[in-house]
């Protein structure tokens, strides 16, 4: 009966987490349960009580009117609670690609002017066209082009990036410059005209919420945070005794329905920064779905689905004047540990706060500025994740190196340059990697007829006269000619007693027509020094390749064996 309590327990978790074939509307909510409805409506509270500051704080940072924020995360969490498939995944504005479209925007259009917010608008229905596209084409995979170390990085970079241009507006100061370098220095040039009723403020908001994040995640620090903060702007009267800076009047209300349009000038500039911001789109809902609690791994077409439900988002955001959205990590794990069971959680917030946009911003105008940059400072402090750059650089320094590259120029010179070099790095790494390949020697299980590697630190039988070679790649043009002559050389170092090379082909996925002439040319060269050659453990995408290389023809069919030990008996046998 337990066993049968727990496996039926199992089953229910895995049809929580995300359907086996999900239609085309809804799919979250196919075989949803009513008793599902109350842990629903307390993640979509809970929810609530973190959107709110943080679209807001968003917003700020894409230097868009806070109430926009909220529009964002309306358009995002309905258009994926309609077609996305994974029932925990958090859509709305977010801090990871906002400081990319306040940058890229600013170039063509004044902040705060109507052009920069159409500017935006256009900006992110373009965005949202590109995510739709790669989806319906099965594009996804290309969220693979970054590695950990590198998107590690990239995040952490973003994370430098906002705490520089947020200090000043925590320090109540003018700020200025475009570098996180010349942000900091302009700051420190202006400590004597420091706001200490802003400082405070900000330093309060950042207690609360690092505070009610220790007790637990579903704490609504910053809510509370808020909420205490505009109540002491009103009581004290800091906006006009001491100058505090204050967000204002907001203009609530629905939003307005248009096609925002750019000059043909300004798409040509833009144009950088929607593709930088459409793939941060894709690598971070990518990283997202896989870490959001999900009992099983997401299939291409999920994946592929969920990236045309945040496109759908980003599309619909833009028809409101409001900004690109994301996949949030920090709203789905949220969601994911206050027990959401569906997408209905995000659809409740959504209808929470657009009562919020409609009825409820007046009192918003006493909002501090500096709240909102210090929830924006907690949340670039989640960006910068210490733990994994840790682990990073105690796994491999050359993976963190890779990572620490990227935090500078990121934070230095800017994040489209970041991204690119990135890229390019991740693939220039990987290229290293297979154009000098690890490989090893090996030897003869002792007891046994098992052949391993020489160097794991387990004795081994050497057979005289046999070389077992293995190489961990590919055989390709970029390291056919280091093959063979690395083989070359091992052969040379036995000073003439090997009378056999057998080439362990279980690690090869494939054989290109450089390395195949590589092979042909290698078992040449041994076959006039009296060395014969055998290829053992060839898989059948290998076996075809050596095939239609004529090499098989060149060597003999009966030089190919489905094991090392095979191949060693076989070959000594007809020395």
């Amino acid at each position: 009966p337990g066993g049968a309590a727990r496996g039926h327990a199992s089953a229910e978790r895995a049809c929580v987490r995300r359907p086996a074939r999900p239609g085309w509307v809804l799919p979250t909510l196919r075989g949803y349960r009513p008793s599902w409805l109350g842990a629903d409506a307390l993640a979509g509270l809970t929810l609530v009580a973190v959107v709110l500051p943080s679209q807001m704080a968003t917003a700020r940072l894409a230097g868009l009117s806070v109430v926009v924020g909220l529009y964002a995360f309306v358009a995002g969490a309905l258009l994926y609670a309609l077609i996305g498939t994974d029932r925990h995944l958090s859509v709305g504005a977010d801090s990871t690609i906002a400081p990319v479209l306040a940058v890229g925007v600013g170039a063509v259009a004044a902040v705060g002017s109507s052009g920069y917010g159409s500017a935006m608008a256009f900006t992110a229905i373009v965005v949202g066209a590109i995510l739709i596209g790669v989806g319906v084409v099965r594009l996804g995979w290309i969220s693979e082009l970054l590695s950990t170390p590198v998107i590690t990085g990239v995040l952490a970079g973003i994370a430098v990036g906002i705490i520089a241009r947020q200090l000043p507006v925590v320090f109540g100061v003018a700020g200025g410059g475009t570098t996180a370098i010349d942000q900091i220095g302009d700051l420190l040039r202006q400590l004597d005209h420091i706001n200490f009723w802003s400082l405070g403020i900000a330093v309060g908001v950042l207690g609360i919420i690092v505070t009610a994040q220790r007790f637990s995640h579903r704490l609504p620090g910053a809510l509370l945070g808020l909420v205490l903060s505009v109540l002491a702007v009103d009581a004290l009267g800091l906006r006009a005794r001491h100058g505090v800076a204050v967000i204002g009047s907001i203009h609530g209300g629905l939003p307005s329905l248009a096609l925002p349009t750019v000059s043909w000038s300004q798409f040509q500039s833009l144009v950088p920064t929607v593709l930088t911001v459409a793939f941060l789109c894709i690598a971070q809902t990518a990283a997202t779905v896989r870490g959001s609690g999900a009992a099983a791994a997401p299939t291409s077409g999920d994946f592929n689905r969920d990236l045309i439900a945040v496109g759908a988002g980003s599309v619909a955001a833009g028809l409101m004047g409001t900004l690109a959205v994301d996949a949030s990590p920090p709203n789905t794990a949220i969601a994911t540990a206050s027990g959401t069971r569906s997408q209905l959680a995000n659809v409740m917030a959504a209808l929470v706060v657009v009562v919020v946009a409609v009825g409820l911003t007046a009192p918003l105008a006493d909002l501090p500025q500096a709240t909102l940059a210090a929830t924006l400072v907690f949340v670039a402090t989640k960006l910068f994740r210490v733990d994994e750059l840790r682990t990073i650089l105690s796994f491999d320094r050359l993976e963190f190196a890779l990572a620490a590259v990227t935090i500078l120029v990121v934070a230095l010179v800017g994040i489209e340059q970041g991204v690119l070099l990135a890229m390019i790095l991740s693939l220039a790494d990987r290229t290293r990697r297979t154009l000098r390949p690890r490989d090893t020697l090996l030897g003869r299980d002792p007891g046994t007829d098992h052949w391993i590697p020489r160097d794991i630190g387990r004795p081994t039988e050497e057979v005289p006269g046999v070389l077992v070679y293995l190489v961990y790649a590919p055989l390709w043009y970029g390291n056919a000619d280091y093959f063979r002559s690395r083989v070359r050389q091992l052969v040379h170092a036995e000073a003439g007693r090997v009378r056999t090379v057998i080439l362990d082909a279980d690690a090869m996925s494939d054989i290109d027509y450089t390395g195949l002439q590589a092979l042909r040319g290698l078992a040449s060269e041994l076959a006039q020094t009296g060395v014969a050659m055998g290829i053992a453990r060839a898989s059948h995408i290998v076996h075809h390749d050596l095939k239609h290389g004529a090499l098989l023809e060149q060597l003999g069919a009966d030089h190919l064996f489905a094991s090392v030990d095979e191949a060693v008996a076989g070959l000594r046998s007809r020395a």
